[in-house]
């Protein structure tokens, strides 16, 4: 049992470590070869759940690796951001108050890309 004053992680760390390790790596990585590039000690059993959870979630694709799978991110950093903002808008009924009060919140700068960006259409 973990001790009460023990400090706990903030929430998203090990995914955030895990995703980075993948990044790192280049090529699919099993949960024993994520497990050997992380800082942090880790049980391998902590990270295959990691993984798990990420592959729920569709920010880790996998692929049969022996008895267990090998995993890929399936997004670079930039687009792990745009896939949580997706899901954030996805969450509630009103995107178009949503996306209004995102757009006046930006500063000039910012909202000066994401002008450029719609009239490039996109890319």
């Amino acid at each position: 049992m973990a001790e009460p004053n023990a400090e706990r992680r903030p929430a998203g760390e090990l995914e955030a470590s895990v995703l980075a390790a993948l990044w790192a790596a280049g090529t699919p990585q099993t949960a024993g070869q994520v497990q050997q590039s992380l800082s942090a000690p880790l049980a391998r059993t902590t990270v295959t759940t990691i993984l798990s959870r990420l592959h729920e979630k569709g920010t880790v694709s996998r692929e049969r690796s022996g008895r267990g799978y090998a995993y890929s991110a399936t997004q670079d950093a930039h687009g792990l951001t745009a896939l949580r903002m997706h899901h954030e808008l996805d969450r509630d009924s009103d995107r178009e108050t949503v996306l209004a009060r995102f757009v006046s919140q930006l500063s000039a700068e910012d909202e000066q890309v994401l002008r450029q960006v719609l009239e490039a259409g996109g890319q």
